[in-house]
């Protein structure tokens, strides 16, 4: 009997190009989703349409909101698992279980994510996905390829049973007029709460110095990680599904999966975008001083809108790169998707040089409206950096160290010469 193969960084020719231009595209997505919590306190970014914005900026906010917002972690995390999933499939074929392997790799990703949380952006998501991941490995390695969707429905379920429960503690305490009132100073007290820590990230953030902003990003990351009992059924979910995706075969020929592809995108969009807009209409902003069940029907429709919308944008990508043409006009994304993990980093650098008191200071200082094409200016030099950046070497610098920290050997950075880019025309 040989020796299982040893496993090695995925090579460009291995990898599934539609995947790093969905990556690329989620990348856009993610900044247009960011640039509102760099900008100005990430607190206020996190409720929907902000009630502060009028006019143009308000347009601005309410249209980044129902086509972005909620829809981009969504894709990543589709995304994640799909990663997920392809890299235990070539451990398998070396003959390993890729388990360790894995964990290893997470363990990078934590490691990654902390410094990052910590001195950098309390955004992040890379601790989420780090920690989740390990459920993800324990819990749904083996988990035959049939259950998948099943468990996708069922965790992404959870939060719209936790939204419905509380919507009817809400709604039984109005019976007992002592309860509703602890209930009411509760929700008050917590709206209080919220309102708070956005000032304390406007001083830190907008006019502190450095240690002042590390101070508060530890706060921050404390407070995010408390909100995986609500948000972490939703991301696990997205893995389980991004999994399925790779494990059914659709990922590896997409074009024997066109009918499928074309349901999601077509019912994504029509049922998904209506969905969205009545939330909206209904509850732009989300008040944490108030519940009952329309605001619970509200959000719920917002959570399912946003999974309806993500799998829309991902089946339209997918279709789209089975033309020719559209092929070599998404190939520009294609270098930005294989640099992921760096341009997200490269984002939060960025953003928090020009927006924070250490930096530029411009933080509460650019309107809604000119975010938008700030972040779109930024993410068109990411994809010229990328392009030149993997025209010299094989990895972007984060995805080099990723791997050398999950490998535990160092792997060479410079590109072959005369390599070329994934996605050709034929």
């Amino acid at each position: 009997m040989t020796d299982p193969a040893p496993l090695a960084p995925v090579s460009a020719r291995e990898r599934i190009e539609a995947l790093d231009v969905v990556r690329g595209f989620a990348l856009l997505g993610i900044l247009l989703m960011n640039i509102e919590a760099f900008a100005g306190p990430m607190m206020e970014a996190l409720s929907g349409v902000n009630p502060r914005f009028s006019g143009a900026d308000r347009w601005a906010d309410a249209a980044v909101y129902v086509l972005v917002q909620g829809k981009f972690f969504t894709l990543f995390s589709l995304l994640f698992g799909m990663g997920f999933a392809i890299m235990l499939q070539r451990a398998e074929a070396a003959g390993r279980s890729g388990a360790r392997l894995y964990a290893r790799r997470l363990l990078a990703l934590l490691g990654i994510g902390l410094a990052h949380a910590l001195l950098v952006w309390s955004g992040d998501i890379l601790l989420t996905y780090a920690l989740l991941g390990f459920v993800l490995l324990a819990g749904f390695r083996r988990t035959p390829v049939s259950r998948l969707p099943k468990w996708t429905v069922v965790l992404y379920l959870l939060p719209l049973l936790l939204t419905w429960l509380w919507a009817l503690g809400v709604e039984a305490a109005k019976f007992d007029p002592q309860a509703a009132a602890a209930m009411q100073r509760d929700m008050a007290g917590q709206a209080r709460e919220f309102e708070a820590l956005a000032q304390a990230q406007r001083e830190a953030y907008g006019a502190g110095g450095y240690l002042d902003a590390v101070a508060q990003r530890a706060q921050d990351t404390a407070l995010m990680l408390g909100f995986l009992a609500f948000g972490g059924p939703i991301v696990l979910a997205m893995f389980v599904l991004g999994s399925w995706f790779v494990r059914s075969g659709v990922m590896a020929d997409p074009g024997a999966h066109l009918p499928l592809l074309r349901r999601l995108r077509n019912a994504g969009f029509a049922l998904g975008l209506p969905l969205m807009l009545w939330s909206v209409w209904r509850m732009p902003t989300m008040d944490l001083a108030r519940m009952d069940f329309g605001i619970a029907l509200a959000q719920s429709a917002a959570l399912v809108a946003n999974l309806l919308l993500c799998l829309a944008y991902f089946a339209s990508l997918v279709l789209a790169l089975q033309s020719p043409a559209w092929r070599v006009r998404l190939a520009w994304l294609a270098p930005a998707g294989r640099m992921a993990l760096s341009n997200y980093l490269l984002q939060s650098v960025v953003c928090t040089l020009v927006f924070y008191g250490y930096g530029l200071g411009l933080f509460e200082r650019l309107p809604r409206l000119w975010q938008v094409p700030f972040a779109l200016a930024l993410f068109g030099a990411q994809v010229l950096l990328s392009r030149w950046w993997l025209s010299r070497y094989r990895f972007g610098p984060a995805e080099w160290l990723w791997r050398w920290l999950t490998y535990g050997r160092r792997p060479p950075m410079r590109a072959a010469p005369g390599a070329a880019f994934a996605l050709q025309a034929d």
